[in-house]
């Protein structure tokens, strides 16, 4: 990603012509987008991107997971000491 905003910044500074980026040539500067696409190619190959996508799904799972078992009362997240795992905690009228 930040390959393409270089890319893009250089390329605008070519055509605006402002900066020494003007007296460059083409080649060098549209050449991050070219390194952005092998890195591209390259994350995909060693399974970079797919292992990111479960990661992501992974952590909304068990944010839904843990958002269910709170609304239903069965969060050990916080449990007190001595309670026993697997029965929900009886609210007091403590508060």
């Amino acid at each position: 990603m930040w390959f393409v905003v270089l890319g893009c910044l250089l390329s605008l500074l070519k055509l605006a012509g402002l900066t020494r980026v003007a007296d460059w040539g083409w080649l060098w500067v549209l050449s991050p987008f070219a390194v952005a696409a092998i890195w591209w190619l390259i994350a995909d190959a060693i399974g970079l991107t797919k292992q990111r996508e479960a990661d992501k799904e992974r952590e909304r799972v068990a944010a839904r997971r843990e958002r269910h078992l709170e609304n239903m009362g069965l969060s050990f997240k916080n449990k007190r000491r001595g309670s026993t795992p697997g029965k929900p905690r009886v609210p007091t009228d403590e508060r």
